[in-house]
């Protein structure tokens, strides 16, 4: 079969030369390749989605203002969704983005490259964007807005969003003695109050004595990474303290978040939640 039916008239065109033949035989089989190109991307198609759509599957939390999905990225960065706008946390370029919504708002930690990353946050924000950000972020992030350790603020997302930056700093653990690798002031974690849902992002952070002290947090997100924070068992403690309903580790990179689950089994009203962040 070459493709279509041909009349006599025209087998016998084609019969005038060799070359004629080549040539029609040639654009024939270029036809059925692409038809059958065609013919498998659109047969591929729906299974290619499904499987980016399993990848980006988050988990969904119930609020009195509408659902909240959370979506894990990379390391400690999170997407979040809520009345139909976007958040970004410490979005970092070494995530994989492609297909996310571009951000109605970016909380950005502290200044270390994994959280304060200039090309990620432009290719993450609109015209419209709000970003919140310590204040040795926002001299470099110029447009952030600055919040300062204890304080607070409301962002309308649709509906208000309140935001309490909670310190995050380093007792005891530094590059060198007497240094710290966070100094206390200079980076922010993050209560996020989602009409009476309150997520804690914890940054880059011991178990200081401020998260030891937050109260009614439904939802965790606890750093623990050598040398820089804290190892899985002293992040467990440090939940054990302020009993979150959820916890989720991340920030882990060269750790264990088993380590950690196992330390809070058996404990009472905390969920912990494993997902693939690298």
């Amino acid at each position: 079969m070459i493709g279509y039916a041909l009349s006599f008239l025209e087998y016998k065109d084609l019969l005038r030369t060799s070359t004629s033949i080549s040539v029609y035989f040639e654009e024939s089989l270029m036809r059925r390749r692409w038809s059958l190109a065609l013919y498998l991307a659109m047969a591929l198609a729906p299974l290619a989605y499904a499987q980016s759509s399993r990848q980006r599957q988050g988990d969904v939390e119930k609020t009195a203002s509408g659902e909240l999905k959370i979506v894990p990225v990379t390391h400690a960065s999170v997407m979040l969704e809520w009345s139909s706008r976007v958040i970004h946390v410490d979005p970092w370029s070494q995530g994989d983005y492609s297909g996310l919504p571009k951000a109605d708002l970016i909380l950005i930690t502290d200044i270390h490259p994994d959280h304060m990353d200039p090309k990620a946050i432009a290719s993450l924000k609109k015209e419209a964007t709000v970003i919140i950000a310590p204040e040795a972020v926002a001299k470099t992030i110029t447009e952030a807005k600055v919040l300062r350790n204890g304080e607070r603020t409301t962002v309308t997302l649709g509906k208000p969003l309140t935001i309490e930056a909670v310190p995050m700093y380093n007792l005891t653990r530094g590059p060198s003695p007497g240094q710290l690798y966070h100094t206390k002031g200079r980076g922010n974690g993050y209560v996020l109050d989602f009409g009476g849902k309150r997520v804690y992002f914890s940054g880059d952070t011991e178990c200081v004595p401020e998260i030891k002290s937050l109260h009614n947090v439904d939802i965790a997100f606890l750093c623990m990474n050598l040398p820089y924070t804290q190892t899985p068992q002293e992040a467990a403690e440090c939940v054990k303290s302020f009993r979150p309903k959820t916890v989720y580790p991340y920030h882990y990179r060269g750790q264990d978040p088993q380590v950690f689950a196992n330390a809070l089994k058996g404990e009472k009203g905390i969920e912990v939640r494993l997902r693939d962040w690298y």
